[in-house]
């Protein structure tokens, strides 16, 4: 497991978009549809636009119909942690980068098989690494 990045916001700040900080490290929500991953068809790896952690794979991504990137499960499960988020009179579960506590999304127990999950994600909080083709 990857040692925890700690750095202050003002260092964040000057490695992320404005969009990119008020969403990764302020846990803000880019608006449905709008992101440059929702539609994304690549065969590669999505990792933490902070860190660069591999999040998710290309392979579990689907189109949900939300308007956000959406994954049935994370690449490796201990990339991720799952807080519960009580904001705006909702339940929900967050969830956050394990390497740098980047806030990526909410996880929803909609999704299709195998796993039933449904891991929307702020393209904001996402890089995009192709795959390289053999």
């Amino acid at each position: 497991m990857s040692k925890k990045i700690e750095k202050p916001d003002h260092e964040w700040a000057k490695k992320l978009t404005a969009e990119q900080f008020a969403v990764a490290r302020n846990k803000g929500t880019e608006r449905a549809f709008t992101g440059k991953y929702n539609d994304h068809k690549g065969n590669g790896q999505y990792v933490c636009v902070c860190c660069e952690e591999v999040l998710f794979d290309s392979k579990a991504k689907y189109d949900s119909g939300s308007g956000w990137p959406s994954f049935y499960e994370p690449a490796d499960a201990q990339n991720i942690e799952e807080e519960s988020d009580s904001t705006f009179g909702m339940v929900r579960t967050e969830v956050l980068c394990h390497s740098c506590g980047a806030h990526l999304g909410h996880v929803f127990p909609d999704g299709p098989q195998p796993t039933g999950l449904r891991y929307c994600i702020n393209s904001a909080s996402l890089d995009f690494k192709a795959r390289e083709e053999t």
